[in-house]
């Protein structure tokens, strides 16, 4: 029979999960293991448990920095793309042209991550970042000699996006392995990189180049996978949900973030008051991810991540849909920019909660893939729904509302489908901890918790 001390040690897995459980496995008699099973249930890794801190706050802000110069640096080409429609600086370009320049930006940055998974693989998370680094100071030093709009492509859109991708692809797995109970907060710490590098622009590709050097993995120590694409975790539900809300989080967050100086200008406002706008944006996120990282650890990361996604559509809907005054959008914008990247901030912890630590690596490149439709294509069909309705947004702003809602469903839904897969899978325990070893010898087992009542649990990870 399983002693008391066993029975912590169980709890204590689950103890960092978001869906606090608190199960244990039913007891496996000695004729139903092997004898390398029972030699391999008896070795203890000590020295592969991150270490939640030290080292791991260096890692952060390395991380913080890239997402800085990374996503953070891409979160401004609204300005860019209000300064393209609103002048004549590449004769002959139609609106959607510069649109796709936005969306290659980001989606491509995505299709590479099973390159740069390969790469982490073969060669080391460092050789990955300093591919990135090269990509995009060499697509932003192209762009400065851009006189053709097609040199804009090539550079600003298609080589800066290489370059991302290798620096996300090859960072945004650091951060989970160095934490466990402040995981959610060090990785909004290091997301919120992605909102303060739209207000920041000097030293850019020194800071990537030194936070490449200084950033160190623990792939060997937790044994990552580092599969380039590892389809058998489409067999699992909850993963499919879980790219579902990156799906439909994707749909609301590029509409808002390259909608908003050219949707001022439409209502009346300056491309100064536009680009003003995008700036509180991008600082409205700086200012949000890391509370939203907190608070994940505090009350659940799928909690939070619902939550906060759900609120991002609301706003959407409520405040931008009758915003028609510089005052009124500063107000949407830096409220809306606190929750409007919320993906960037949970995709890191939430996902392990999901599929698991180990195969992080591999399941955040199929997520990547996932994401490159709707981040290629989402500005040009904003700017189409734009012209059908006359020039006005209001088209795009519910289109953006509900869309962050559907996200939000749709990661309730994951968080359902695992209790369920945990509930059918486990015996249940205590919703009180016993205080006698005894009850666990002489087969005494609590009741079990409703599932309604663990989908509203709110407790800390």
């Amino acid at each position: 029979m399983m002693t008391l001390q066993q029975v912590a040690q169980l709890d204590s897995i689950y103890s960092h999960s978001d869906l606090r459980l608190s199960t244990v496995e039913l007891p496996v008699g000695p004729s139903e293991k092997s004898a390398d099973e029972e030699q391999a249930s008896t070795q203890v890794k000590t020295g592969d448990a991150p270490p939640n801190g030290g080292y791991g706050w260096v890692c952060v802000s390395c991380v913080f920095w890239i997402n800085v110069h990374t996503l953070g640096l891409n979160s401004s080409y609204g300005v860019f793309l209000a300064h393209y429609l609103s002048t004549n600086t590449f004769p002959g370009t139609i609106r959607l042209e510069f649109a796709f320049i936005g969306g290659f930006s980001i989606s491509q940055a995505l299709p590479v991550s099973p390159i740069a998974t390969a790469v982490t693989r073969l060669y080391g998370t460092r050789t990955t970042l300093l591919i990135g680094v090269f990509f995009e100071t060499l697509s932003l030093i192209g762009a400065s000699f851009a006189n053709k709009v097609w040199h804009l492509f090539l550079s600003q859109g298609v080589c800066f996006g290489w370059g991302m991708g290798f620096l996300f692809v090859g960072s945004v797995v650091i951060t989970p392995q160095w934490f466990t109970t402040r995981q959610s907060l060090a990785n909004g710490k290091s997301a919120a990189g992605s909102g303060l590098g739209g207000l920041i622009y000097s030293l850019r590709h020194t800071m990537n180049l030194v936070c490449t050097l200084l950033v160190k993995d623990r792939n060997k120590q937790i044994g990552s996978s580092q599969l380039s694409f590892d389809y058998r975790l489409f067999n699992r539900p909850e993963f499919v949900l879980l790219q579902t809300f990156g799906f439909l989080s994707m749909l609301g967050y590029i509409v808002l973030l390259f909608s908003l100086p050219n949707y001022a200008q439409s209502v009346g406002m300056t491309a100064k008051q536009g680009s003003i706008i995008e700036a509180v944006l991008i600082l409205g996120q700086a200012l949000g991810l890391p509370p939203i990282g907190y608070f994940s650890d505090t009350i659940g990361r799928i909690n939070i991540a619902a939550t906060m996604t759900f609120l991002a559509g609301l706003f959407s809907l409520v405040i931008w849909t009758f915003a028609k005054s510089f005052g009124v959008m500063i107000f949407f914008t830096l409220i809306g920019g606190t929750v409007a990247g919320t993906f960037w901030a949970v995709v890191g912890p939430v996902t392990p909660e999901v599929i698991g630590l180990v195969d992080l690596p591999s399941a955040l490149s199929i997520t990547w893939m996932v994401l490159v439709l709707p981040t290629t294509f989402l500005e040009a069909i904003a700017l189409e729904i734009v012209a059908s309705n006359g020039g006005t947004y209001l088209g795009v702003q519910l289109f953006t509302g509900f869309m962050f809602m559907g996200a939000a469903i749709g990661e309730l839904e994951s968080k359902a489908v695992a209790i369920r897969t945990s509930l059918d899978s486990v015996v249940p325990v205590l919703e009180k901890p016993s205080n006698s070893e005894n009850d666990w010898e002489n087969g005494v087992v609590p009741h079990k918790s409703s599932f309604l009542k663990q989908m509203l649990l709110w407790r800390k990870v």
